[in-house]
């Protein structure tokens, strides 16, 4: 009779030993699966969730060279000195966009002009109009009562991608609607104009209204954001063009002062700021990553995923050490089986593969067990690690910061400005987050605990295979 008949004999025969080895083996490959599971999920969504919070790089002036500049022009003169926003032209901007990490770009302009033929939206505190707002102003400001955002998408704006301004009727603009005059603007403007998509529109210069420019009505926005009485600009007065139209309203045409980089692979954001600032060359301008949300991402799932793989580690080796001892035990019961096999001319090392044989199938049922009941256990188990996780960050990111606590506008009385939007103001809303771990079974989890089911058995087997190769038959049966 061979060694892998007798090993499912024996098993058949004592069934309350095999179904207590059964339940011990599914316990222990349940929670190794458990920590397969989490740590491939957790290394997957560390890739995912990193990607999808991206990684941005804003080109902007470089405030630091203007601040020292401003300095010494103060020191060196009573007059307050005047400055000019430093800018770099859209082919540069272009041919940074076309490197190989790029995933996405925006341009962001701003400009004011003047209500021409249609007024602006005026929101008054509530203790002069009684609460009520959306109150009707004429057109005279010299500084302009309608804002133009110039962007290179809606999509790519920020107040967009956050959802705090949403296209409700029409489109937003697109790459397609650079060098046209094509405009969003904001639902309570069109209501209190009675305008509607496809409608004209004019603007006047801010400084000559005798400079009017017609522009076209492409789509309606609603914004959730709202003056707070003290800002002279209502949100409902922004309207959104192509950056060229921007531009053009303020005579600045194919320069541009404030460019959003997306990156494909956050990675790499280093490698591109340098290859960046090649194209670049303009020490008044300065390129700034933003890979803190990305980082805090990375290092989220990166310290899960360091768990489950010490938790893998120690349940295997707690599982070698309770099936060895247990297997050790039975070995000592079954040492008169075993004399007389040896007796009867079986060699010890067929005795010894019969024991890894019976082992191996009870670990077989033990991982179809484990295989069905392993996400049901991961799933807890990887929110518990994401929210702990997420506690510490937070806990730490509290203590570290510096104080101070700036609004996702970035500032009082910002209002919608898209140069202010860049990557950076984007990290606060992303840092609170908590990034999700979805625990799928795959086969490559079931073919890694397959392996180191068979690592189990060979380990907890080869204890008792030692004291069965040290056995002298004789011995064995006159003791007996």
């Amino acid at each position: 009779m061979n060694f892998i008949k007798r090993a499912g004999i024996t098993l058949w025969a004592r069934k309350g030993r095999t179904i207590l080895l059964m339940i011990t083996a599914s316990v222990i490959l349940m929670f190794v699966m458990a920590g397969l599971i989490i740590q491939n999920a957790a290394l997957t969504s560390a890739k995912t969730a990193t990607n999808s919070v991206g990684s941005t790089v804003t080109l902007s002036q470089n405030r630091e060279k203007m601040q020292k500049q401003m300095s010494s022009a103060t020191s060196s003169s009573n007059q307050k000195p005047t400055f000019t926003q430093a800018t770099t032209t859209v082919t540069k901007v272009k041919k940074i966009a076309a490197l190989s990490n790029v995933a996405s770009y925006n341009i962001s302009t701003s400009t004011s002009v003047n209500a021409s033929g249609f007024n602006g939206v005026s929101t008054t505190s509530s203790s002069n109009q009684n609460g009520m707002g959306g109150q009707i102003f004429g057109n005279s400001s010299s500084s302009g009562n309608i804002q133009v955002n110039g962007v290179s998408t809606t999509a790519g704006s920020s107040s967009f991608s956050d959802n705090t301004a949403k296209i409700i009727s029409g489109r937003g603009i697109k790459t397609s609607d650079e060098n046209k005059n094509n405009v969003v603007i904001e639902s309570e403007l069109a209501t209190a104009n009675n305008l509607k998509v496809g409608d004209s529109i004019k603007v006047a210069d801010s400084s000559d209204s005798s400079k009017k420019t017609s522009v076209k009505i492409v789509g309606i926005y609603k914004a959730k954001t709202t003056t707070n009485g003290f800002s002279r600009q209502d949100p409902s007065n922004t309207i959104y063009a192509s950056y060229t139209l921007s531009n053009q309203l303020a005579g600045t045409e194919g320069r541009v002062s404030n460019v959003t980089y997306t990156m494909s692979d956050p990675s790499k954001t280093q490698a591109f700021t340098k290859a960046a600032k090649k194209i670049l060359n303009d020490s008044d301008m300065t390129l700034t990553s933003d890979a803190a949300a990305y980082k805090a991402a990375a290092k989220q799932m990166k310290g899960v995923a360091s768990f489950a793989s010490k938790i893998v580690w120690v349940v295997a080796i707690a599982g070698v050490l309770i099936l060895g001892l247990i297997i050790l035990l039975i070995t000592r019961e079954r040492r008169r089986e075993i004399g007389i096999l040896v007796s009867l001319g079986e060699t010890k090392m067929k005795v010894v593969a019969q024991l890894f044989t019976e082992l191996l199938i009870v670990l077989a049922v033990a991982l179809g067990i484990a295989t069905a009941a392993g996400t049901a256990v991961s799933g807890p188990i990887s929110n518990s690690l994401v929210q702990q996780q997420q506690s510490s960050q937070q806990s730490a990111m509290s203590q570290g910061a510096p104080g101070g606590g700036m609004n996702k506008s970035g500032g009082q009385g910002q209002g919608n400005r898209a140069p202010m939007n860049g990557g950076g103001m984007r990290m606060a809303g992303t840092a609170g987050k908590m990034t999700n771990i979805n625990t799928v079974l795959t086969p490559g989890a079931i073919a890694e605990l397959g392996g180191m089911a068979i690592l189990i058995a060979l380990l907890s087997v080869s204890g008792a295979g030692i004291t069965i190769l040290r056995m002298k038959p004789k011995k064995i049966l006159q003791a007996d």
